[in-house]
């Protein structure tokens, strides 16, 4: 782990992958820089290969009990001893952007909040659709969302390593730091009468995003300000959650 970060930023720095794949190709991928590999003690062909190509990119490598690197990757099933974290240096703690978001008055901020999306793919598309129109901030909760991990970056193409992921602890909190920054809050419901494309966009503005089976939680929807749904001149219900953010994302970037 670099010298000037400690374990707390390393929570909000950095993304943890597993398993001898995903570790492999993070180690010999240049543009990555990682942080620190720990492996299982146990030994064998996997931990063997994965040390020497820590070793050959001079990153830390920590050995510790399996049980111990389950614990991190979360995933003891599939993680075959060894886990990494990878440095994301657009990613951070909210509460460390918000200053830095908000400090010029005249430039427009739009920010997602993801609350309750616990499908690791739909998490992944949210979070590559939202990159790529330009999103400032992508709010993601550790708290009752997807943990962001391999299969949130494989979902992603890899563009996790570099998205403006905020960080905080749950949804309403990050609402509530929003709300006092000045940002109005919008949610995103299939059922809302104001269509996106009618919606007014005020210059700091934060996207409401719920669940793929409740929506957002009664916690957050309180800070909403108001709502807005996807028009679906076709008559279909409702679009899954990953689509819709895409269409709210791109919609912003069109309007500048």
């Amino acid at each position: 782990m670099p010298p000037s970060m400690d374990p707390g930023q390393r929570r909000d720095r950095c993304i943890t992958v597993y398993g001898r794949r995903a570790v492999l190709e993070a180690l010999r991928d240049p543009k990555l820089e990682v942080a620190g590999v720990t492996i299982a003690e146990m030994g064998g062909a996997v931990t063997s290969e994965v040390k020497k190509s820590a070793t050959e990119r001079g990153v830390d490598v920590r050995e510790t009990s399996a049980h111990r690197v389950s614990l991190i990757s979360g995933n003891g099933r599939q993680d075959q001893g060894v886990v990494a974290d990878v440095v994301a240096p657009e990613m951070g703690a909210l509460t460390d952007r918000l200053d830095e978001l908000t400090r010029d008055p005249s430039r427009k901020q739009r920010l997602l909040v993801v609350d309750g999306v616990t499908t690791p793919g739909n998490l992944g598309l949210i979070i590559r659709s939202a990159t790529a129109a330009g999103i400032d901030g992508i709010v993601v909760p550790r708290r009752g969302t997807a943990a962001i991990g391999p299969q949130v970056v494989k979902a992603s193409a890899g563009t996790a390593f570099s998205s403006p992921i905020l960080r905080t602890s749950d949804a309403p909190g990050a609402l509530s730091e929003l709300t006092d920054a000045g940002f109005a809050i919008v949610g995103l419901d299939a059922g809302a009468e104001t269509s996106l494309w009618e919606l007014d966009l005020p210059d700091r503005i934060a996207f409401l995003v719920g669940g793929e089976h409740e929506g957002a939680s009664e916690q957050s929807a309180a800070f909403a300000h108001s709502w807005t749904s996807v028009p679906m001149p076709g008559g279909v219900e409702s679009l899954n959650v990953a689509c819709a953010t895409t269409l709210v994302a791109f919609e912003i970037a069109r309007r500048g």
